[in-house]
């Protein structure tokens, strides 16, 4: 068909899709994928597998899944298998309270729009067991279906011109490609800071209130994305280093975005 025909083409959709990347999908991907293919079918290779570290991907790389949440989905799932003396009695529990948080008891009913008040009473206890005790507000807990459109949805929010300033977004660099393809997508613009490499990929407070100065002067920094323990880079900031974070975000009004994915790992 002549290109004139199409409904779509590169000249006529959104031109921030065509600069956004998303490299962890990329094409060095796409080969992998390629070369697993040709391992299969026995072509010969001076290696017998592919190690696909592009993506903190647990369970390709061996880890095995917890029992629980897989014996918890089950069970809310089909639940004649509650009276089953295979699954234990913690998970028939759990099982049990979220059904109960459902209407007409059934994991297939509509929502709140954020999400089973149960479950964000979960999270609320989960937070307030984990920083030792400071009260946390389940009302305050608003559940996405996973960290990305959880990020995309307060990117969406604060994407607005500020004085005439297209809203700015600071990440970290190294960073998870995830943010700045977000970032284009969106036309937002993406305010790089560096972690120093020297002291472990730390974060220094100098270094923020750079990258934030610098952007001033062609944007309007809204958010400020703190990845810990970091991704690619592994490290895990001290008490010291996340309160003069957020004392930084205090002072110069964003928001912070806590991408803590990885804590239970630690």
């Amino acid at each position: 068909m002549p290109s004139s025909s199409k409904a779509l083409t590169l000249d006529n959709i959104n031109p921030n899709f065509i600069a956004m990347e998303y490299a962890v999908r990329g094409p060095l991907v796409i080969r992998a994928g390629e070369i697993e293919k040709e391992l299969e079918k026995g072509v010969k290779k001076p290696f017998d597998q592919v190690i696909r570290a592009n993506i903190g991907d647990c369970h390709a790389m061996g880890q095995q899944p917890l029992t629980f949440l897989r014996q918890l989905m089950a069970l809310t799932f089909e639940t004649r298998l509650l009276d089953s003396p295979e699954y234990p009695e913690d998970v028939k529990k759990r099982a049990c309270a979220i059904l109960n948080g459902c209407q007409g008891q059934s994991v297939g009913s509509y929502t709140d729009s954020a999400g089973l008040e149960v479950v964000r009473r979960q999270v609320a206890q989960y937070i307030e067991k984990r920083d030792g005790g400071i009260a946390s507000d389940w009302q305050d807990i608003y559940l996405t279906a996973g960290a990305s459109p959880g990020i995309k949805s307060i990117l969406s929010m604060i994407n607005s011109e500020v004085g005439c300033k297209p809203p700015g977004v600071m990440v970290p660099i190294p960073q998870y490609p995830l943010y700045s393809a977000t970032i284009s997508e969106y036309g937002m613009t993406k305010v790089d800071y560096y972690l120093e490499e020297e002291t472990g990929w730390s974060l220094g407070r100098k270094e923020l209130q750079r990258s934030y100065d610098e952007a001033k002067k062609v944007c309007n920094p809204r958010a400020l994305v703190v990845i810990n323990p970091g991704n690619p880079t592994g490290q895990v900031l001290t008490r010291e280093n996340i309160e003069e974070i957020i004392k930084f975000a205090h002072e110069n009004k964003v928001l912070v975005l806590a991408d803590e994915v990885y804590q239970d790992n630690v």
